[in-house]
């Protein structure tokens, strides 16, 4: 645990305090060690005598689309398996005779496929998987792929589905396969958690349905509807874990996606178009092109980020929903975690 000095303990036990969040665990690293690590708060202010501690498991949402999507993508691209220029389809059957046959892997990473900003699954689809999966694949795009970058829970939604048809194997399986085992994330998994972990999970937001914070399943009502996993949300994890993953971005380790994915990635593919994206990364907020610190966000309050350039990895998880939906306090305590992280 950090000493009272630290000043990461004192930046994220001032906001827990402030109400911010609950809680919050962090880690700080390089490529070869974590140089920074804790967590202050509770796991529920409901209950007091429930510290959040650095092994807690969080709901991390759309940090989904980097540990499981994006990594498994590139496993596929590394095993020429995927071609991320070539229309879906021309290789997709699901995908071809539809709006997004014209669209390419690298527009879905881009955010430049021109898919619907919200996803809405439940009121335009139903409940039934089948019919979702239907539905997303012929929905008619906003605008031609390439011509405005526009974020969407639906690029990583789609790119699950795609993983899933090269391999014929499910997300949570590829991912567990290709990026989790070989890199030691053993507390990595998609939910719901069985109940030895949901005790340590940080809860959620305020469930109707069940009377209760949602603990151990996923807050993401589209991975919920899709029976919690999917390339939207689902991930369950910790810093640690988290911290594993983006160690091997810098310091590569043999058997999942390589440093030449990774390299490509970190680089901003959508030219004079606004605001700039890699492929799932983007720039962090508040850094200049030079820093070169990408990063990647989720709803329930967790965020990453990494510098190849500066040989630094940093990781904040919080579970800000349990209080809150305004985004307005946790942005700023995240911009001044990742100025702390990378100075």
């Amino acid at each position: 645990m950090a000493q009272r000095s630290d000043p990461f303990e004192r930046l994220l036990g001032e906001a827990a305090r402030a109400g911010t969040y609950p809680g919050a665990a962090w880690a700080v690293g390089d490529a070869r060690t974590t140089l920074s690590s804790g967590a202050v708060g509770l796991l529920d202010p409901a209950r007091p005598d429930g510290p959040t501690r650095p092994d807690t498991l969080f709901d991390v949402a759309s940090l989904t689309k980097i540990l499981a999507v994006w990594a498994v993508v590139g496993t596929l691209v590394d095993a020429g398996k995927l071609d991320p220029a070539a229309p879906l389809g021309s290789y997709w059957p699901e995908a071809a005779g539809r709006p997004l046959a014209g669209a390419t892997a690298h527009h879905l990473l881009t955010h430049t496929a021109g898919l619907p900003l919200r996803a809405n699954l439940r009121h335009l689809y139903g409940s039934d998987p089948q019919d979702v999966r239907d539905g997303v694949l012929a929905e008619p795009l906003r605008h031609r792929p390439g011509e405005a970058v526009a974020y969407t829970d639906r690029a990583a939604l789609i790119l699950g589905y795609l993983a899933e048809h090269l391999t014929r194997q499910q997300l949570p399986r590829l991912a567990e396969d290709r990026v989790w085992t070989p890199l030691a994330m053993t507390e990595t998994r998609y939910g719901p958690l069985p109940a030895g972990a949901r005790e340590r999970c940080a809860p959620t937001e305020y469930d109707e349905e069940s009377g209760a914070p949602l603990r151990g399943t996923v807050h993401d009502f589209s991975a919920r509807l899709l029976g919690g996993a999917c390339g939207i949300a689902g991930v369950f994890t910790t810093t640690a874990d988290i911290g594993r993953f983006l160690r091997h971005l810098l310091e590569p380790v043999p058997g999942t996606f390589s440093a030449e994915w990774t390299a490509a990635s970190l680089r901003v593919h959508t030219g004079p178009l606004v605001p700039p994206r890699g492929l799932f990364w983007h720039p962090a907020p508040g850094t200049e092109p030079a820093e070169d610190v990408w990063a990647h966000f989720g709803f329930t309050g967790t965020a990453l980020w990494v510098s190849p350039t500066r040989g630094r990895w940093a990781v904040l998880l919080t579970n800000r929903l349990r209080l809150t939906r305004d985004p307005g306090p946790l942005a700023r305590v995240r911009d001044a975690f990742r100025a702390l992280a990378f100075r």
